[in-house]
């Protein structure tokens, strides 16, 4: 039996981290007699940055039937919280914990309590979804360096996040294993993947045609899902979509997902407030190109005149609503500008659904073209509306996406890291 601690937001926010730890300690509950605790945030930001995270729609209850037990204790703008963590973690007395490194400004807490838990002997794994930051900002580095720098062992999804965890410590000795049980004396980065969400399961009564009708969809359904970003690259698919559907009649681009700085009411005093501080923020670490809060795509629909061909809901999807926009749809578009492994990705390959992507980040590694999916040149519109025709014309078989998918199950991820206890 191990006692294990899974360190991130807990089920109560949004997003796919907080998918992603919810489903790794799942994944460890149902090893052996294991006992498995989940240590979150309260607040995981900045007070000034201007967004709701909590998840207020989803209804259904991740952890029933689990024994994992949460506790909802760090709050990023509160030091002693970020010490009574080290406190609380260090009592239960854990075999392992990980902590789910997903963005540099969180290094300064995070790197206290892991540096704190390192020296009371305890073993603490980063499982990072990134170590070049996508929109990165003058201290960027230095935050990551900090935050992460006490692991004893660290888990990646791509070789690239390999490679770079190599360059920021050019003085450490790393070994790249794809299982925790291998032995060394050098630093273990395990290369694994990015598992298939099990929480998002498709509906075996699902009526496609009845939905696509109800919904406006013609017969051809192109998904974009998730939180509207910029380095998601849903203004090119926009523009790839506008191309190709000029020589198609039949072609729909769904478009799933909430504007990613717009969740609060800005005729609030509260939120012009934080706007003016964030802002400001912004302006002094923030290149000024990345400062993403004016990036509308969607405005690319009516200037392109597609409001027959394009759906969207702008909203934040609960996550017993996911299945149907991936059951009503034949391909995912993945048009990023940049990627570390995707949650979306991982959602699609639950559903077998065929993926549309950039050759940037670890994409080639996941998505081989022309079995699973279609590659795009980076940034190369005529070639995503290349590749989007492709998809009519030569469809992908479905049957090879769960093939592919067979072997990213939670459960040998969990079991990949358990083995680092073994060295």
């Amino acid at each position: 039996m191990l006692r294990i601690v899974c360190f991130g937001p807990g089920p109560q926010f949004k997003g796919g981290i907080a998918n992603y730890n919810t489903s790794l300690a799942r994944a460890f509950d149902k090893i052996d007699s294991n006992e498995v605790h989940i240590v979150s945030w309260t607040q995981q930001y900045p007070a000034i940055i201007p967004r709701d995270f909590i998840d207020r729609k989803s209804k259904k209850d991740q952890l029933d039937g689990t024994r994992i037990k949460v506790h909802y204790l760090t709050n990023y703008n509160n030091p002693r919280s970020w010490e009574s963590t080290v406190k609380l973690i260090s009592a239960l007395v854990p075999d392992i914990v990980i902590f789910q490194w997903a963005i540099a400004i969180q290094g300064v807490p995070m790197g206290y309590i892991a540096q704190r838990l390192k020296k009371k002997g305890i073993h603490v794994v980063f499982d990072l979804h990134f170590v070049n930051q996508k929109e990165g900002s003058s201290i960027d580095k230095h935050l990551t360096k900090w935050g992460i720098k006490h692991a004893r062992s660290y888990v990646v999804h791509a070789t690239q996040t390999a490679e770079e965890l190599k360059t920021l410590f050019p003085e450490r000795a790393f070994k790249l294993v794809e299982d925790g049980s291998d032995k060394t004396e050098k630093t273990k980065i395990v290369k694994l993947y990015h598992p298939v969400y099990d929480m998002f399961k498709p509906d075996p009564s699902f009526d496609k045609e009845a939905v696509k009708a109800a919904m406006g969809l013609k017969k051809h359904v192109f998904l974009f899902f998730g939180f509207i970003r910029k380095y998601k690259g849903l203004h090119l698919a926009i523009e790839a979509f506008n191309k190709l559907q000029q020589n198609h009649d039949d072609v729909s681009l769904l478009i799933v997902g909430e504007s990613f700085w717009q969740t609060l009411d800005n005729k609030k005093l509260a939120t012009k407030v934080k706007n003016k501080l964030f802002g400001l923020a912004k302006s002094i670490f923030l290149k000024k190109q990345d400062d993403e809060r004016n990036y509308n795509p969607l405005n690319l629909i009516t200037q392109y005149e597609l409001e027959k061909s394009v759906v969207v809901v702008n909203d934040f999807v609960p996550n017993e609503d996911v299945h149907k926009y991936f059951q009503v749809s034949d391909n995912l578009v993945l048009f990023y500008l940049n990627a570390t492994p995707s949650g979306v990705e991982s959602i699609g390959y639950n559903f077998n659904i065929p993926m549309l992507a950039s050759a940037v980040g670890h994409f080639p590694e996941t998505i081989q073209d022309g079995y699973n999916g279609y590659l795009a040149n980076p940034n190369d519109i005529e070639d995503m509306a290349l590749v989007m025709e492709k998809a009519i014309s030569k469809p992908i078989q479905r049957e090879n996406i769960g093939k592919t998918s067979r072997e990213m199950s939670w459960e040998n991820y969990a079991k990949a890291i358990s083995h680092l206890l073994n060295n």
